[in-house]
């Protein structure tokens, strides 16, 4: 019989250890949840050591990542590939144990957790993703989708407001197969967290739809254990189960304090709590009868292959709807998609329609839902703005009873997010890190700032979620400076590994989607326009997807000589081809460049880039926003703006803000003469 005490004391070591190797990190947090993750892993989680992968696994979110020793203690006694070295390389340069659990670098990390409250958050998205996937595959006598997901969180993530939105759309979902242990020890950095955090969590999250179980001993792992499984057994509700703990359990004189929680225990401290918890091993030196208790492989692998004799006999009985799911499972789209993506963008070269690029993006979603069963869509109560839903993707609904509501035999692929931004964002991200799905969202692209957070951290883990954001510039008029983005655009773009697109018309935008649809390791963010925008003639469509294409020759206007480069984004397009035409009636010839996404651009080869913007041409840059990013690209004027914006009709305010063709003319003239 396992010694469930010792299995909770190597965590305690472990993490003690590691932290003061490092002489950086959180040992408190891992100390205290010690049993909770003995109960969890030692007797519930389903999963497979040595294929961290495997589709039917059930999915661990350690939402307070700042105790990440825990996880990566569990991982590597539990047969994962983390060595004792790694756990000693804890917090190093290029190790698997990073300060926080990030995933794809630690096997067996399901997301990346760190900023309090995304990890509740990502975990309803993986719930969501697993009851939906189930409803769509699962056939009677055939569950090959049946897992649950399980979320450690502490008090940190509940003070944080996108922990309120995550858990009421839970409850709203009825995802009751999202279990969460709370770490409830009532401290924080700053001391006891009473006089800060009065909230009355239980009553909190029973309000909210969730089933709760209150005041389980959190260093009684039997007890935890009887909790999880009662757990197991809801029908229709996510569960909380309160766990009280004290923050690094063992240490005589640091546990229950704040002192536990963000620094090392120190030497002599260690060693009273090795003579406390009885531990007298040298650091990182693990028994190997703690290890035998600890050991999942055996039971792992088994699992897995009892699930593949699952999987086999549904192959057998639903052949094609298994081909279906191992293909959304690996993140492939379908074979037929280039042509798909191709037919959308000649189809929208061809139809050359004067709509908002909003529209655009709808009409684009059209071709690209229909084809594909895995885009998710959603928006944050604004679905009428956004445009973000489509003839193949009806609203998500649950009935009562906590069952997908199906329409026409289809699970519904468009969510209603309510006003919940930062929220949409980070499920979302549990949804792509989970499986199956590619999620999108909307929401108007000022309240981007709202859910910036998470989309830095769809950026960070290489995650494909598309964000629409609609109403892109002072061109959504009367609701004035709060609504107008200005500095946003700049903003987005200076994200690692996001994608932003401003795009100028339908094939633009087109285009746009079917890179975002296509980039499996890449975030992408379509800001779109409210006003109608012409469409601008091209006669290449294949350059668009670089980023920065070159749309007009002087030669289109009558010009034969190129005496400088307007380069323009979304709706400023139409501006720059305006200014074009004023500027050969002057008899200067300007070449017009749209760059939809500067961030693609960039990417690009140093030839082609130069075959965009020669050398020796000057350059100006239009775009409704601020300037900054512009500059970078050599540019000897940028018509921008760097003020918040004012409440009136569109047309009024480009004309006070200089976005007119006639302004862009003389700013381009003007720069030639300084040349």
């Amino acid at each position: 019989m396992a010694n469930t005490q010792q299995m909770a004391n190597a965590i305690r070591a472990l993490a003690m250890d590691a932290v003061q190797q490092a002489n950086s990190g959180h040992p408190g947090a891992p100390m205290g949840m010690a049993d909770m993750a003995v109960a969890l892993w030692g007797d519930h989680l389903q999963h497979n050591p040595k294929n961290p992968g495997w589709a039917n696994r059930d999915r661990f979110v350690l939402s307070n990542g700042h105790a990440s020793m825990l996880i990566y203690s569990v991982l590597h006694l539990t047969g994962y590939d983390l060595s004792i070295g790694d756990l000693k390389n804890f917090r190093q340069l290029h190790s698997k144990t990073a300060g926080h659990p990030e995933v794809g670098i630690t096997p067996g990390v399901e997301t990346t957790t760190g900023p309090l409250g995304q990890g509740i958050t990502n975990a309803v998205g993986m719930a969501l993703a697993e009851k939906m996937l189930a409803a769509e595959f699962n056939q009677p006598g055939h569950a090959i989708v049946n897992h649950h997901t399980y979320v450690f969180l502490g008090d940190g993530c509940l003070m944080e407001g996108i922990s309120h939105e995550a858990v009421a759309l839970a409850g709203a979902w009825k995802l009751n197969k999202l279990i969460a242990l709370y770490d409830d020890n009532g401290i924080s950095i700053d001391g006891k967290v009473a006089p800060w955090f009065i909230d009355n969590t239980p009553q909190r999250f029973a309000a909210c739809g969730w089933n709760v179980i209150d005041a389980v001993d959190g260093h009684d792992a039997a007890a935890i254990s009887k909790a999880i499984a009662s757990a197991k057994h809801s029908a229709d509700k996510p569960t909380l189960i309160v766990c009280k703990t004290a923050i690094g359990k063992g240490s005589p004189n640091r546990a229950g304090t704040s002192k536990a929680h963000g620094e090392p225990l120190g030497a002599e401290e260690i060693k009273l709590t090795r003579e406390a918890l009885g531990w007298s091993h040298e650091p990182f030196k693990i028994p190997k009868e703690v290890y035998a208790d600890w050991d999942a492989k055996a039971a792992g692998k088994a699992r897995e292959a009892e699930w593949n004799k699952t999987f086999a006999a549904y192959k057998a009985a639903f052949p094609a709807q298994a081909k279906e799911f191992v293909r959304r499972m690996k993140g492939e789209l379908p074979k037929n998609f280039n042509q798909v993506a191709f037919d959308a963008v000649v189809a929208a070269h061809t139809k050359a329609e004067t709509v908002a690029s909003r529209k655009a993006s709808q009409l684009a979603l059209e071709a690209f839902t229909a084809a594909l069963p895995e885009m998710l869509g959603g928006s944050a109560d604004l679905t009428g703005s956004n445009l973000t839903n489509t003839k193949s993707t009806p609203a998500f609904r649950v009935d009562l009873a906590g069952d997908v509501v199906k329409t026409e035999g289809q699970v519904g692929r468009h969510i209603n997010y309510g006003v919940r931004e930062f929220g949409m964002a980070a499920i979302m991200n549990g949804v792509a890190l989970h499986g199956g799905y590619i999620p999108y969202g909307g929401t108007f692209l000022t309240f981007s700032d709202y859910s910036r957070n998470a989309i830095r951290m769809a950026a960070l883990m290489k995650q494909r979620v598309v964000h629409v954001f609609t109403h892109d510039s002072i061109g959504l008029g009367e609701d004035g400076p709060t609504h107008q983005s200005i500095e946003h655009v700049a903003s987005l773009r200076l994200i690692p590994g996001l994608d932003v697109w401003r795009p100028a018309d339908t094939a633009e935008t087109t285009v746009a989607w079917a890179v975002a649809l296509q980039n499996a390791h890449r975030p992408s963010a379509l800001c779109l326009s409210r006003q109608n925008l012409a469409y601008a003639p091209k006669a290449d469509l294949g350059d668009i997807s670089r980023g920065g294409y070159v749309l007009a020759e002087p030669s289109e206007v009558g010009m034969t000589k190129t005496h400088g480069v307007i380069i323009a984004t979304g709706s400023e397009v139409q501006l720059a081809l305006a200014a074009q035409k004023l500027l050969a009636e002057r008899k200067i010839g300007v070449r017009v460049v749209s760059m939809p996404s500067t961030n693609v651009f960039d990417r690009q080869s140093v030839e082609y880039k130069q075959s965009v913007l020669p050398a020796g041409l000057p350059r100006v840059a239009v775009e409704m926003g601020s300037t900054d990013g512009w500059w970078k690209y050599g540019c000897a004027a940028v018509v921008g703006i760097d003020t918040y914006g004012e409440s009136a009709p569109a047309p009024v305010l480009f004309k006070h803000f200089g976005f007119t063709a006639e302004n862009v003319a003389d700013t381009v003239h003007a720069a030639l003469l300084k040349a």
